[in-house]
């Protein structure tokens, strides 16, 4: 029995990366897991590898419809959602001057309205079971500003202040909202930047990816399961006074 037994937790963008690892994570502690994304077949393989405790529902954060069906499921298979990973986003790069009004709706709408989508799909479970924890994973983009992608860097801004006004509005309960912010990371999303700026500038791989962590004062990437370590102890009854924070998984770059 781990310490999240008897807890089902929702993880979406669950079928690789940042998601996986933390859904690996807490299952290991006792959660009985959702997986929820738009690719069955990655959902099935990731819910297949870490085995027990895991399920998957399809379902695409962009449209309330199509993930309000997935919690549905999710909840008739496995009960009151306890804890909720907003995990799915996306990444497009590209100077301002391109950012056309396609590129900046569709990830405002997934990284964004996708994390307003699932605070309130999953708010009514938590206040009916009396306690919940709510996990934003945000980004140092989220906290400061990187040039090529004003549109990603808005999106995660506008998570960092709904974390902390919904945390704010929810103190008074036993439920807690925070966020995590990784810098880069070694996930399939950097390294097809990594291979994109390649391909764009003729820079080596080697080059691009140094460039990407120079930032970083350990200079290298943050690995899934380092955040996901960071989401567990959010999620942990001890870490009940901690609401509202962005906790930056970063290697002491700052803001």
């Amino acid at each position: 029995m781990g310490v999240f037994a008897g807890l089902h937790a929702v993880v979406t963008g669950g079928g690789s990366g940042i998601g996986a690892a933390i859904a690996h994570r807490l299952v290991a502690d006792g959660a009985v897991v959702t997986l929820v994304g738009r690719d069955a077949a990655r959902l099935a393989a990731t819910a297949q590898a870490i085995g027990q405790h895991t399920a998957f529902a399809i379902g695409d954060v962009a449209d309330r419809a199509s993930l309000a069906q997935a919690f549905a499921q999710a909840r008739a298979a496995h009960g009151l959602i306890g804890i909720l990973i907003n995990n799915a986003g996306i990444a497009p790069t590209a100077p301002f001057h391109r950012t056309d009004e396609t590129l900046w709706s569709a990830v405002l709408a997934t990284n964004l309205t996708g994390t307003y989508h699932g605070c309130q799909l999953a708010l009514a479970d938590m206040q009916a079971l009396g306690h919940g924890r709510i996990i934003n994973i945000g980004s140092t983009a989220a906290l400061k500003g990187y040039g090529y992608c004003t549109a990603y860097c808005a999106a995660k801004h506008g998570v960092i202040g709904l974390t902390r006004a919904l945390a704010a509005e929810l103190a008074r309960s036993a439920i807690t909202v925070n966020a995590v912010c990784p810098g880069f990371t070694d996930t399939a999303i950097v390294r097809n930047a990594v291979h994109q700026i390649h391909a764009k500038t003729g820079r080596s791989e080697v080059e691009v990816l140094a460039q990407l962590t120079a930032a970083n004062p350990q200079g290298r990437l943050i690995t899934p399961e380092e955040v996901a370590e960071a989401v567990r102890w959010l999620c942990l009854p001890a870490s009940a006074s901690i609401t509202g924070l962005s906790l930056p998984i970063a290697g002491g770059e700052l803001p």
